[in-house]
C-alpha cells in the first residue's frame, strides 16, 4: 500500500464531520488494502506511531528535503525508516535521526511530507478513529459490528483485529477471546452528579469506593502473575509484593480487576503522584517496594479456572470474587437492593461520605445485572466525586512571569471532539505546587511542538485532572464553553489522551453550558 493513499484518507477524513461518511471511507480502504499493511496504516490514521516516541526536537524537521515528484514510499518503508529513526541512540543521535528523517521526507511528495510532520509532532488529532475504524471494517468484511467492537475490546487494540479480518473474514473473530496473560481494555465509569442520581439511573447495585491509585488488571496462570496497567502496560516487574500476594490466592487461573495504592502510617491513601510515582519506578524496585509498599484491592474478577466471567452480570462476577479474594484485599462497598427505598438510598449517601472521609475520591455506583463492558464508558458504572473534574489535556503552556519567570505555568485546556481533535476549554496556572511547576516544565518542554516566545505550543498526549466549579457560555472559545474558576489537582499520567472527556461529556453534564 502506498503511504500517499493513507495520506489522502487521512484528509478525507478530517474534512468530513458526518460519520457514515468517515464509515464509509474507511470500508473502502480496507477493502483493498493488504493485511499485513492495516496495522501500521490504522495507526497512521489514528495519528500514532507504532515506534511511539521518537525524541525527534522541532528543529530537526525545520529545514526539510525537497519533494519527490511522484508518490512511491510504501506504509512499510515508511515503518521501516521510522523504526531505524528510533533506535538512534549514543553520541551523535540527534544527527543521525536529522540524517534519516531528511532521506525519508526526501522521498516524500510534498502532501505526504505534511502527513509525515503531522504524525512525527503528534498533529494528526485523530485519536476518536479506532470506534469509527470498527464500523467501516465490519462493513468491510460483512462482520457484525458488535463482534468487531467485542474483538477489538479483548485483543486490546484494533490493528490485530483487522489484519486477522481482512485475511480470513468474520471467522478470524473466534480468535479473539479472554485468554489469562493477555490483557483487555478495562471497563469505565461515567459520571453522575450525586449519590442518589446515580442509583436511580442503576436500578439495583452496589456503591463502591472509588480508590485514588492505579488501576491494574492482575492475570495468574498457575502462580505465574503478569500484571497491567489500564494503559495494558506489563508493570509486573515493578510490583512484587502485588505478585506475590496474588500468587497465593485459591484458584489456577483468573483475572482480577482492581487498583493499587499506597497507604501513610494512619492507613490512609497517600496522594495519587506518590502511588504513580512509585509503579513508575523501575530503578531497585526491591528497595522501593520496601520504602513504600503498595497494596492491591481489587473489584471485580473476569476469568476463573478457564471460565469466561465478562458476560456475567456485576452480581454474580462479585459472588466469584468473594469466593477467591478475602475480605481485605477486596474493595469496600454497599449494596441498594431496592432504588426506591429511601434508607437505602441515605445508607448509600452515608457511606459516599464515609469514603471521603477515609481519603478515597468518591464512590462508583456499579448496576446488579451489567456485564462487563471491556473498554466500554456506559451508564452502568457511575462514578461520583464531590467536586466537578475533567480529565483535559494541555494544548499548550504560556510562559511565566514574576516569580515564575523562567517555568511553564498557564496552561491551555482541551477537551475531546468526536473527530479525534481537542476543544479548548480554558487556562488556568491555578493549583500549582512548585513542584508540578518544575515537573510541567520539563515534561511540556519534551512535549513542544512551537514557541512563539511565548505561548509554547504542545503535542496533545499530557492529560491533567482539573477541578471547576461551573461551566460559562464563552464567545472566547470554539466551543463556546468556558470553565469557571479551573484549577489543577494532578497530572494523570497513567490516562491516554484518547480517555480525556469529551466537549459533549460537559453540554450534557451542565445543561448544554
Amino acid at each position: 500500500m502506498l503511504f500517499a493513499d493513507v495520506a489522502r484518507v487521512s484528509g478525507e477524513i478530517a474534512r468530513t464531520s458526518a460519520r457514515s461518511r468517515k464509515t464509509a471511507l474507511l470500508a473502502e480502504f480496507f477493502r483493498a488494502a493488504e493485511p499485513d499493511d492495516v496495522p501500521i496504516a490504522i495507526a497512521y490514521l489514528a495519528g500514532r506511531l507504532p515506534q511511539g516516541r521518537l525524541g525527534v526536537g522541532w528543529a530537526a524537521l525545520r529545514d526539510r528535503a525537497e519533494p519527490a515528484a511522484e508518490p512511491a514510499l510504501t506504509v512499510r518503508e515508511v515503518d521501516a525508516a521510522l523504526t531505524a529513526v528510533a533506535e538512534v541512540s549514543g553520541t551523535g543521535a540527534q544527527a543521525g535521526r536529522r540524517a534519516l528523517l531528511q532521506d525519508l521526507f526526501g522521498a516524500a511528495t510534498e502532501r505526504e511530507q505534511q502527513y509525515l510532520l503531522g504524525l512525527v509532532t503528534g498533529e494528526v488529532r485523530q485519536g476518536a478513529l479506532d470506534a469509527v475504524a470498527a464500523e467501516g471494517l465490519a462493513a468491510a468484511t460483512d462482520a457484525p459490528p458488535a463482534a468487531v467492537r467485542r474483538a477489538v475490546m479483548l485483543a486490546g487494540a484494533l490493528e490485530p483485529v483487522a489484519q486477522a479480518l481482512l485475511a480470513r473474514g468474520p471467522a478470524a473473530l473466534d480468535d479473539f477471546a479472554l485468554a489469562v496473560g493477555r490483557p483487555v481494555q478495562p471497563m469505565l465509569a461515567a459520571s453522575a452528579k450525586s449519590v442518589a442520581e446515580a442509583v436511580a439511573k442503576a436500578g439495583p447495585c452496589a456503591v463502591e469506593e472509588k480508590l485514588d491509585g492505579i488501576r491494574v488488571q492482575v492475570h495468574s496462570d498457575h502462580g505465574s502473575v503478569g500484571i497491567y496497567t489500564r494503559t495494558l502496560d506489563d508493570v509486573t516487574e515493578r510490583l512484587p509484593e502485588i505478585a506475590a500476594t496474588v500468587a497465593e490466592l485459591a484458584a489456577d487461573r483468573f483475572v482480577l480487576d482492581g487498583e493499587v495504592l499506597a497507604f501513610d502510617e494512619a492507613g490512609r491513601p497517600r496522594p495519587f503522584q506518590e502511588t504513580a510515582g512509585r509503579v513508575g519506578s523501575r530503578v531497585d524496585v526491591a528497595a522501593a517496594a520496601q520504602a513504600m509498599p503498595v497494596h492491591a484491592v481489587f473489584f471485580d474478577v473476569l476469568s476463573v479456572d478457564g471460565r469466561d466471567l465478562l458476560d456475567l452480570p456485576y452480581a454474580e462476577r462479585h459472588a466469584a470474587l468473594e469466593r477467591l479474594v478475602p475480605e481485605g484485599l477486596r474493595v469496600r462497598r454497599a449494596v441498594v437492593a431496592d432504588p426506591g427505598d429511601p434508607e437505602q438510598v441515605t445508607a448509600a449517601e452515608e457511606f459516599f461520605r464515609h469514603a471521603l472521609e477515609r481519603g478515597h475520591e468518591g464512590v462508583v455506583v456499579k448496576s446488579a445485572d451489567a456485564p462487563y463492558a471491556a473498554g466500554r464508558r456506559g451508564a452502568s458504572w457511575l462514578k461520583v466525586k464531590p467536586v466537578h473534574t475533567l480529565d483535559l489535556v494541555v494544548l499548550a503552556v504560556e510562559r511565566g512571569h514574576g516569580r515564575r519567570t523562567g517555568k511553564l505555568s498557564n496552561l491551555h485546556l482541551g477537551a475531546r471532539a468526536e473527530d479525534g481533535s481537542f476543544v479548548m476549554l480554558g487556562k488556568t496556572f491555578k493549583g500549582l505546587t512548585d513542584a508540578m511547576l518544575e515537573w510541567q516544565t520539563a515534561r511540556l518542554g519534551d512535549l513542544a511542538v512551537a514557541d512563539d516566545g511565548w505561548t509554547v505550543t504542545v503535542r496533545p498526549e499530557l492529560v491533567v485532572e482539573i477541578a471547576y466549579d461551573g461551566v460559562q457560555r464563552s464567545p472566547r472559545y470554539p466551543g463556546g464553553l468556558a470553565l469557571r474558576f479551573a484549577r489543577v489537582l494532578r497530572y494523570r499520567e497513567d490516562k491516554p489522551a484518547s480517555e480525556a472527556d469529551t466537549v459533549a461529556t460537559v453540554r450534557e453534564a451542565h445543561g448544554g453550558g
